[in-house]
């Protein structure tokens, strides 16, 4: 029985291994930081986040502030049994991840959603693929991608399901193991975190989930890479709100860069490849 184990460990540890050595080499975790760099130069993807900004943080400071008066005590002291020294750093890092979860799933749900689906769509019209946008959204004339928004014709994306908070809380006992749990938590969350940014993308495409389902496989660690980047960055509580349009953005050209077939055969955008492989 223990060799068995020993061999499954040893199994699934390579099948880890090469996920993130792919991951690595897709390039993919760049896009959330070309979201970044894109949302910042061009101001007319400002107006969706400027406009839900003041709900939003009002929203971050207190879901943040009674996280950390409820729950990092407790947490704390549990940590230092496992953790030792490293317990205090450790909950404030576990707290600020349970912060930022908490809030991103309320504001997306509550206060964000429809604006992150604006902001998708207005990306992918600002970079020429027009055609796919008009599938689910009626386009006008503008001077600006978002000037050009119409009704929605599609419902945006999927509403709050439970499902993963609930995976999020499974994973969260892993955070008390040092380092690699910490580590492997990330990785999980990223795991998740990747295709459903490209959500709003399947919706235009159209696909059901048997083509979506093989569509994520076969891109199963560049949508990793991508995760996991994204999931770091909406780390930190109130800052993420920022990350969350970012992100979207970084999906969104993305999304763009498969709709003109311009991607290897790791999925992404060969010159993202070779910024990767400088990085290596």
């Amino acid at each position: 029985m223990s060799e068995r184990v020993k061999e499954v460990a040893v199994q699934e540890a390579d099948r880890i291994k090469t996920l993130t050595t792919d991951a690595a080499r897709s390039g993919a975790y760049l896009y959330p930081i070309r979201g970044m760099a894109y949302f910042l130069s061009h101001r007319a993807l400002w107006k969706p986040l400027t406009a839900k900004l003041v709900p939003t943080l009002s929203l971050g400071l207190g879901v943040t502030t009674f996280m950390f008066v409820f729950t990092y005590l407790p947490q704390a002291a549990i940590m230092t049994f496992t953790q030792g020294p490293l317990a205090a750093v450790s909950a404030a890092l576990l707290v600020l991840s349970e912060s930022s979860t908490i809030f991103t799933m309320l504001s997306k749900t509550l206060l964000i959603e429809d604006a992150l689906v604006d902001t998708f769509d207005g990306v992918l019209i600002s970079k020429g693929t027009t055609d796919l946008v008009s599938s689910g959204r009626q386009i006008k004339a503008g001077n600006n991608p978002m000037a050009k928004l119409g009704k929605v014709i599609k419902s945006p994306l999927a509403r709050f399901s439970p499902n993963a908070l609930i995976r999020y809380f499974m994973y969260l006992p892993l955070n008390f193991i040092p380092v690699v749990g910490t580590i492997m938590f990330v990785i999980l969350q990223g795991r998740r975190m990747g295709p459903s940014a490209h959500t709003r993308y399947f919706q235009l495409k159209g696909w059901n989930s048997a083509q979506k389902e093989k569509h994520i496989e076969e891109n199963k660690a560049a949508y990793t890479s991508f995760g996991v980047a994204a999931a770091l960055l909406e780390l930190v509580p109130v800052a993420s709100i920022l990350f969350a349009f970012t992100n979207t953005v970084g999906a969104a050209l993305w999304a763009a860069d498969m709709e003109k077939g311009a991607v290897n055969e790791h999925g992404t955008s060969p010159h993202l490849r070779e910024q990767a492989k400088k990085a290596e």
